[in-house]
């Protein structure tokens, strides 16, 4: 039924006007220069775009960590949209690549006087320099389908969290079929522009980890996103 009233040629077009409109232009994939770069121009709008999409999986995974307690690493903390939501039994670091979002998520520490957040550091996902088995949990959201690397991001995760440690990921996953999967197909052309993968699958976080999946859920709006927890085995 999509494709009859909204034939791909037609999506393609649209999803060309949308990029000329931005500014971006077609290439192959997100690499950590390009990623960087986009995000540096979504610095100073990001809040006003992304807050309501993203709060959701926010909200989630915060109540998830919540339930716990002790060392939090956020990878891709971004303007520090989530850092509010996280309880005081969690003394939380927070990283991110782009330093103009941390210099925002700085800001937002000393605007709300957040004092669980110990420090927040420019990083690079795949090559944390935290010690080994440093954090009890880590919270990983939206972040997958931005790093060039999502096994090696994994593997890091993997080893910065202590043995039977919780990691939260929250994303989206690439849709099968449908108008989605059709827009998302247009927009892959500007991977690199836009900063995030919109081809990104569930397979490529659950075949590129050792740590156990102990429960999956589906989040506002509309199913979009995705939560996933899982447990560094022992």
């Amino acid at each position: 039924m999509a494709a009859e009233f909204w034939p791909v040629s037609r999506l393609r077009r649209i999803a060309d006007r949308i990029a000329k409109r931005l500014g971006l232009a077609r290439v192959a994939g997100p690499s950590t220069g390009s990623v960087e770069s986009a995000y540096a121009r979504w610095a100073p709008v990001y809040d006003w775009v992304f807050t309501a999409p993203l709060v959701f999986g926010q909200r989630a995974a915060a109540r998830e960590a919540n339930r716990l307690s002790g060392e939090l690493v956020e990878v891709g903390v971004g303007t520090g949209l989530s850092l509010p939501l996280y309880g005081e039994n969690l003394t939380v670091t927070g990283i991110d690549l782009s330093k103009p979002m941390l210099e925002r998520a700085r800001e937002r520490v000393r605007r709300k006087k957040l004092k669980n957040v110990a420090t927040l550091r420019a990083m690079d996902a795949a090559e944390m320099d935290f010690d080994a088995a440093r954090f009890d949990i880590a919270t990983v959201m939206y972040v997958m389908t931005v790093v060039p690397d999502p096994s090696a991001v994994l593997k890091e995760l993997e080893r910065v969290v202590k043995p039977g440690g919780t990691v939260i990921i929250v994303n989206h996953f690439a849709a099968d079929k449908g108008l989605l999967a059709l827009i998302e197909r247009g927009l892959a052309r500007f991977a690199s522009a836009l900063g995030w993968d919109p081809l990104f699958r569930r397979e490529t976080v659950l075949d590129n980890t050792a740590m156990e999946l102990v429960r999956e859920e589906r989040l506002a709006p509309f199913g979009l996103f995705t939560m996933m927890v899982f447990r560094r085995p022992d």
